[in-house]
């Protein structure tokens, strides 16, 4: 194809064919490394700047609305520029080809985490990604507070998430429901108009009907997990993800801080060194960093009934997390134009932004501890519950190993794949070095 190059600002030129259109997203998906900022600017610059098949007031009003949804926005940007260009057909090959091709690599390094895990060199080397990962969690927490914390109501909606998560124990649905509302009443203009008048209706005959399509689309194999083997880790596995997928605003992040806690707390699936091991390697593969569900699921599953199952358990937990993607999109893109005159959504998305600054800092702080010290005990009195290491078992590898990937983001500059690659080849020497 013949690059013509349009500007940002150029107007929408005629819809390529689906097969063209395929090509793109399949190309997208192969190429979408760094995390959903670096996705969103693959995307802008392949769909908007070289070809021109959205405008960009169309790009941003679609991207304003994926943000405001739970799950992955980068997955649901493409799902929704595939449904602008070609209806459900392009949706669904827009939001696959942007997923299967990271969740492949993921499934093969879950499968090897599985089976060489418990060797002690591959063990070193892990802890080598999981100081890493600390490095990437507070990178990303500075990155978004800059776009986020855009006076006072901003600053005190990230302290009082932060404080009820860390210290109270809140449940993470109720923390995004109250920043939302705090963001419409306090950074919302209240003065402006919703200008909508010239934008065609949607009938809400044809929006229930695609709701109800991907309500069964979504829980008809679920629920025939739960008749098949009620007490299955299956079924477990599709519920937990499925919930997961309804609450989770705020991006990948805001998903690992939700999920982390409870996989290893209230699940006990994984321990918290391999959750962060999940996200390391979900930042060094192709896709959305919510992959890191495909991970967790697949060990989850492998650990009650081997390998076969494990894969099982990885199919059933990308099933919950993205399923509900496409019923998301597909029932609210017809809105998408009108939602973008309505600001007071707008100051519900800056709560919600906001919000999520707070949870990543209780991530940060979470994984750290779990990193550094392997023993860590909860104190506090009445709600105030937080936890509180044991000086005595820091791990001074994984400490040294986190301030050099410190020194390496933070004073060189350097980029998440050369940073988790030196420090799991520095941890893997010196777990040689021990042996």
């Amino acid at each position: 194809m013949t690059d013509t190059t349009p500007s940002a600002g150029a107007a929408q030129v005629a819809p390529p064919s689906l097969l063209e259109a395929v090509r793109v997203w399949a190309r997208i998906g192969v190429l979408s490394f760094g995390g959903p900022t670096a996705q969103i600017a693959l995307m802008h610059k392949e769909i908007v700047d070289r070809r021109g098949w959205l405008t960009e007031r169309q790009y941003l009003n679609a991207l304003g609305f994926c943000m405001l949804l739970p799950g992955p926005e980068a997955m649901q940007l493409a799902t929704y520029a595939g449904w602008r260009l070609h209806g459900v057909a392009g949706g669904l090959a827009a939001g696959l080809l942007f997923v299967l091709p990271g969740a492949a690599v993921i499934l093969g390094l879950a499968m090897f985490y599985a089976a060489f895990a418990s060797a002690p060199l591959v063990d070193a080397v892990f802890l080598g990604v999981q100081a890493a990962v600390i490095i990437v969690v507070i990178e990303a927490l500075l990155r978004i507070s800059k776009r986020a914390l855009k006076g006072r109501a901003a600053w005190l909606i990230a302290a009082a998430a932060f404080l009820a998560i860390f210290a109270f124990g809140v449940p993470y649905p109720l923390i995004i429901l109250a920043a939302a509302i705090a963001g419409v009443l306090f950074i919302a203009p209240h003065d402006s108009q919703d200008d909508t008048g010239a934008i065609p209706a949607t009938p809400l005959m044809r929006t229930g009907l695609t709701v109800l399509i991907w309500l069964v689309i979504w829980w008809g194999p679920l629920l025939s997990l739960m008749l098949l083997d009620p007490d299955g880790r299956l079924f477990e596995i599709g519920n937990f993800f499925s919930r997961l997928a309804v609450v989770t605003f705020g991006g990948a992040y805001a998903v690992l801080a939700y999920m982390a806690q409870d996989v290893v707390q209230a699940y006990g699936w994984l321990t918290a060194d391999e959750m962060l091991v999940s996200l390391g390697l979900a930042e060094t593969t192709p896709g959305p960093l919510i992959l890191v569900t495909e991970f967790v699921g697949f060990l989850a599953a492998e650990r009650v009934g081997g390998i076969w199952y494990g894969m099982a358990g990885a199919a059933v937990a990308l099933w919950a997390t993205f399923v509900p993607c496409f019923l998301w999109i597909f029932a609210g893109a017809p809105y998408i134009d009108r939602i973008g005159h309505m600001p007071k959504l707008q100051g519900a998305l800056a709560g919600i932004t906001a919000c999520v600054v707070g949870v990543i800092l209780n991530l940060s702080l979470w994984f750290a501890l779990h990193v550094f010290f392997t023993e860590i005990e909860t104190g506090g009195a009445g709600p105030l519950q937080v936890p509180i290491p044991d000086p005595t078992s820091l791990n001074p590898v994984a400490a040294g190993l986190t301030l050099v990937c410190a020194v390496l983001a933070f004073g060189l500059h350097w980029g998440i794949g050369r940073i988790l690659a030196m420090s799991a080849a520095l941890a893997g020497v010196i777990g040689w070095v021990s042996l």
